[in-house]
C-alpha cells in the first residue's frame, strides 16, 4: 500500500461542526490506515496547529481517537503554530515542532515537498 501524509488545517475556533468533522476524518483516516499496517503520517498545519491543545482535553469528543493515533503523528508546523497562537497548546500536547520548510521571517513550517519527494500520498483535512 502507498506511504499517506494527513495533513490537518481546519480551525477548531471557527466552532463549526464541519471544522470538527474535517479533524474527525483525519484522524479516523489515521486510524484505518494504522489498523491495516500502512505508513502513515498525521501532522498539523495552518490554523490546523490549535487542535494540539484541544485535543488533550478528555472530554474533548475525539480525545480517544487522537490517543489511539498519536503514535502516528509527526507533529505540527512550528511558524504556524507561532502564527495561530498555537505553542502553548503544542506543548501541554507534546507534539513535535516541524521545521524542515525554512520560511523567511518565519521559525520554519512542516515541508509537504518533502513528503511528496518521499512518495508520500497528501490528504487535506
Amino acid at each position: 500500500m502507498k506511504k499517506v501524509a494527513i495533513v490537518v488545517y481546519s480551525d477548531p475556533k471557527s466552532g463549526s461542526e464541519e471544522s470538527l468533522g474535517r479533524l474527525f476524518n483525519a484522524l479516523a483516516a489515521t486510524h484505518d490506515l494504522k489498523q491495516r499496517g500502512s505508513e502513515v503520517t498525521l501532522l498539523f498545519q495552518g490554523a490546523g496547529t490549535r487542535w494540539a491543545g484541544e485535543l488533550i482535553k478528555k472530554d474533548h469528543p475525539a480525545a480517544g481517537l487522537f490517543a489511539a493515533v498519536k503514535d502516528k503523528v509527526a507533529g505540527v508546523s512550528c511558524g504556524c503554530a507561532d502564527v495561530f497562537g498555537a505553542q502553548e497548546g503544542v506543548d501541554a500536547c507534546g507534539l513535535e515542532r516541524l521545521t524542515d520548510n525554512p520560511i523567511p521571517n518565519t521559525t520554519g513550517l512542516a515541508s509537504l515537498a518533502r513528503l511528496i519527494e518521499n512518495d508520500y500520498i497528501v490528504l487535506n483535512f
